[in-house]
């Protein structure tokens, strides 16, 4: 397998971590982008553009990140925090009054980020088409009962994270999430990363797909926790509900979808993109820095810990991001970022100085931690290491 772009010295682990996953971990097309105190010291791209393609993947080729979005969406929060124009220890109804409908007065603004809101799940789910209505969506979240008395346990809200974050900035912004992105984080830090693809972008983007795992070494097959995949076969479980709060599941090559504003699920991004993001979170980029080091604290402190209400595992959540633990292994114990289920990953870790990115066309059936991107995660600690 021929792989694509350059390394710094040091960094030549993640190079061959790199072209095993395509070897050995059944990659198709993917990129990796990892960046030291602001400057790139890994860049490399490979296989095919589209899942079901021939295509060459090429520099600047960019995929839907999925739940990775949910890392860019929490950095709008916490920047309208920092500037004054949020309040994260605010009921959510002090922005948004409809919201309190269903006993959610008590709903703090930090309990959104932090996976403790009490809604993950929607009686009525929406139809892709109602998802992408803001209003629609709103009004949904906002009439819907908890399912827990918010603020008091945690669980992963897979969709509707959408419209209780994109919500939040309307209505303290008067923009959408997206917009908010365009103009404040991917403008100045000239990424390319968008919450709500223009059409002039759409021909960058590959295609993605489903893809099996390859069999384990020594033909061993790996399972979930018991109660885990029981938790995904029952359909009145949070966890399908959860995910299933738009159903029918979304075409992710639609053009509709990915034009959509869904901060939970459809950001699109190049490799490069998600690791200089998130290297401006923790230090200046090119003369941008986004969080100041009290942002970075607040963002990394854990708020949630253990049980996960849908996922069925032990989870850790900051304010929005998750945090170095089982379910999301990252560099170290101070790494705070996102995967996107089944493949991407983007998160920082300020005592190294690493920001990292990585997107692929193939996806898998794990939630959190995948195995290409963990592959590369171990060989930038070895390099970082040596």
């Amino acid at each position: 397998m021929d792989v694509n772009g350059t390394v710094a010295e040091g960094f030549e682990p993640v190079r061959e971590a790199f072209a095993g996953n395509f070897e050995v971990l059944g990659d198709r097309g993917a990129a990796v982008t990892v960046y030291r105190d602001g400057h790139k010291v890994v860049d490399l791209w490979g296989g095919t553009r589209d899942v079901d393609g021939t295509e060459p993947w090429r520099h600047g080729t960019a995929q839907i990140v999925r739940s990775a979005t949910k890392g860019v969406a929490a950095a709008v929060l916490l920047l309208l925090a920092q500037r004054g124009e949020l309040d994260l220890d605010a009921p959510v109804g002090h922005y948004w009054p409809e919201f309190k409908a269903q006993g959610k007065d008590r709903t703090l603004v930090a309990h959104v980020l932090a996976h403790r809101a009490g809604v993950p799940v929607l009686d009525r789910p929406l139809t892709p088409a109602q998802a992408a209505d803001p209003d629609l969506a709103a009004a949904a979240v906002a009439a819907q009962a908890p399912v827990w008395e918010p603020g008091t346990d945690h669980g992963y809200h897979a969709q509707t994270y959408s419209w209780l974050t994109g919500e939040l900035v309307r209505r303290a912004t008067g923009r959408t999430l997206g917009r908010w992105v365009a103009d404040e984080i991917a403008g100045p830090l000239g990424l390319d990363l968008w919450v709500g693809l223009p059409a002039a972008e759409a021909g960058r983007v590959g295609r993605v797909g489903q893809v099996e795992a390859p069999p384990a070494p020594g033909g061993l097959k790996t399972r979930p926790k018991r109660a885990v995949s029981e938790a995904y076969a029952d359909p009145e479980s949070l966890t399908r509900r959860a995910f299933a709060a738009i159903t029918p599941m979304p075409d992710e090559n639609e053009p509709a979808y990915r034009a959509a504003v869904l901060p939970a699920s459809n950001g699109i991004a190049t490799a490069d993109g998600l690791a200089r993001f998130y290297a401006a979170l923790i230090g200046e980029v090119d003369g941008v820095r986004l969080f100041s080091p009290q942002t970075v604290s607040a963002a990394r402190a854990q708020r949630s810990a253990g049980p996960d209400r849908v996922l069925v595992v032990h989870t850790r959540f900051g304010l929005g991001y998750m945090l170095h633990g089982t379910a999301s292994p990252l560099l170290s114990p101070g790494s705070f970022g996102h995967p996107g289920r089944g493949g991407a990953l983007g998160f920082a870790d300020p005592e190294s100085g690493i920001a990292f990115g990585y997107v692929t066309n193939g996806f898998r059936k794990s939630v959190t931690a995948d195995a290409r991107a963990q592959a590369l995660v171990r060989a930038v600690r070895t390099a970082i290491d040596a």
